[in-house]
């Protein structure tokens, strides 16, 4: 079987086609016009997807397309409720637009619910029944899968990880609320708090890294404090204690096998990952006597959110 992925971005839109082993076959791009209206943009998609169609005739069954969007839709409807990058995008009808436009079946996903699923089903997460994804990016998103399937609430419109509320009329998120998980734990949240260390501190090596990354703060306290800078390292300790404190609310209300991590910052890997580890350890994944939460970082890169779209039929 065969399905088409798409990954609906703020600069591109990308698909291709996907063999249910996971393996990645023909892709497609497009540029991301924010300007232009929805039906031109997936105008655009449906022409490509036809086209792929036309020019590699596949012997096995084609499922139908997955399409990950950045928001929030009615999964009974097909109808997209809020799009805060494309905002033009809210009250679309995206599921009846395709289906007329390719004569395939739609299904919709939230962009990291999509590549939750891809590692659930064939990344780190594959050997495990309750798997958790965490991306930290420009806001925390993620998705939860339970036995290979998402969990995302009524109407698809639950699971919305990064705005769980953790510092009460604390940093505002946004999602218009104070003290979300994503107002601490996104690489947004790192470079605010780099930002304002290095302006009260302006003998620290911050500036000097952020020029060096040609202004990339958030990997500049990183490598300030392998660097061995007293700052620094009070920035990084405490992202880190404010994002294991959200994983450790995770592990108690879900108790998954796994979190897996993607975004960015987990680009730092084993500096990171073994300091995430340790921390969580320390607390006993959330209350004593519980089983041990493994913590990962994804597995599958930019293919992800295509992989994860058109196994909605796998």
């Amino acid at each position: 079987m065969i399905a088409i992925g798409i990954d609906v971005g703020g600069t591109s839109i990308k698909g291709a086609t996907i063999r249910d082993t996971g393996e990645v076959l023909d892709r497609f791009s497009c540029p991301t016009d924010k300007s232009a209206s929805p039906e031109k943009m997936i105008g655009k998609v449906c022409d490509l997807v036809n086209e792929t169609l036309k020019e590699h005739q596949y012997n096995e069954k084609i499922a139908g397309i997955g399409i990950g969007i950045p928001g929030m839709f009615n999964k009974e409807t097909g109808v997209v409720v809020n799009c805060p990058n494309l905002p033009t995008w809210a009250g679309f009808h995206l599921k009846e637009f395709m289906e007329e436009r390719c004569h395939l079946y739609v299904k919709m996903v939230n962009d990291a619910d999509s590549a939750a699923l891809a590692e659930a089903k064939f990344g780190v997460g594959k050997d495990y029944n309750y798997v958790l994804m965490i991306t930290l990016g420009t806001g925390v998103g993620g998705g939860i899968v339970i036995n290979k399937n998402l969990y995302n609430g009524h109407l698809g419109m639950g699971a919305e990880l990064g705005h769980m509320v953790i510092e009460v009329d604390g940093q505002l998120c946004g999602c218009g609320r104070r003290g979300c998980f994503e107002a601490y734990a996104s690489a947004t949240a790192l470079i605010r708090e780099t930002k304002l260390a290095m302006e009260k501190n302006p003998g620290s090596l911050l500036k000097e890294c952020a020029d060096e990354l040609d202004g990339s703060y958030a990997r500049a306290v990183f490598l300030a404090e392998k660097r061995g800078d007293p700052i620094a390292k009070e920035v990084v300790d405490n992202y880190i204690k404010y994002l294991c404190e959200g994983l450790l609310n995770y592990c108690n209300i879900l108790r998954p096998n796994i979190i897996v991590l993607s975004g960015g910052i987990a680009n730092e890997g084993d500096n990171l990952i073994n300091r995430i580890k340790a921390y969580m350890k320390e607390r006993n994944y959330g209350m004593k006597n519980t089983p041990e939460v493994k913590i990962e970082v994804a597995s599958l890169g930019y293919d992800s959110g295509k992989i994860g779209a058109a196994a909605l039929y796998f």
